[in-house]
């Protein structure tokens, strides 16, 4: 199926590796121009070099670096068709034991980080009639025993997406969420787990995960590139769960 993103500009934030990086990839794949964004550069030059070579470091934690970051990936390519908004971390203290500071680290990574993104990028999207994609979480849809404020976090980003539809669809602009369940990749959460207890790992997924495996940056690349794409172009204001059917939501 072509998709009809060939020539199209996208920027995703927190892409120097993982799911962020799987989705540039992807999007690249279908002919994409992707710019990479995250904090480290010297990460970015080597994720970037087989992708077209574009990035821009920057914490899109911050709203002056986020909208340093939209304007200088709208200036690489002319344009700007396509913002996903990936920048997350799960990695939190033992539920019950938050403080005010962890809480706040929480919602500025997994909730603020979206939100200043989109709102950077508003004005460039709306040029284009483009796509916006937030990475959530399938911890944002249910209790399944993850660090609370980072559930509550995510919960709050689906709230969002779901509540400035009608206002970027006015605009001209599409807006989707998309929450993974259990991915695998390099320096991943499961990664480090199915080396210290393995079968651990393979109980959780027997007794929980429908599809008993773990999913790849691969699969919810595939499904990212979907919802930027024309081909989804009826799609606003959704969360598209890609766990696995763990969550049967």
């Amino acid at each position: 199926m072509d998709l009809e993103l060939d020539g199209k500009v996208a920027l995703i934030t927190g892409s120097s590796r993982g799911i962020g990086l799987g989705i540039a990839q992807a999007l690249f794949n279908e002919g994409c121009r992707v710019v990479l964004n995250g904090r480290e550069t010297d990460a970015l030059v080597q994720s970037a070099g087989s992708l077209g070579g574009w990035f821009v470091a920057g914490d899109v934690c911050s709203t002056d670096e986020a909208q340093h970051v939209v304007k200088q990936a709208q200036q690489f390519g002319g344009r700007l068709d396509i913002v996903v908004a990936n920048v997350g971390s799960g990695a939190s203290v033992p539920p019950g034991t938050e403080d005010t500071e962890e809480w706040s680290r929480m919602i500025r990574i997994n909730l603020q980080s979206a939100v200043q993104t989109v709102s950077a990028a508003r004005e460039a999207l709306a040029a284009t009639r483009g796509v916006a994609l937030c990475i959530s979480s399938i911890c944002g849809l249910a209790a399944l025993g993850a660090p609370i404020a980072y559930s509550a976090a995510k919960a709050a980003l689906n709230s969002y997406v779901r509540g400035i539809t009608p206002v970027l669809a006015r605009e001209g602009v599409r807006i989707n969420g998309l929450a993974p369940g259990n991915v695998l990749f390099p320096g991943s959460t499961w990664e480090r787990k199915l080396k210290h207890d393995p079968e651990a790992v393979r109980r959780m997924l027997e007794d929980h995960v429908p599809l008993r495996r773990l999913a790849s940056v691969e699969e919810i690349g595939s499904v990212a590139t979907f919802l930027c794409s024309p081909r989804s172009s009826f799609m606003t204001g959704t969360v598209v769960v890609v766990d696995g059917g763990q969550t049967r939501i």
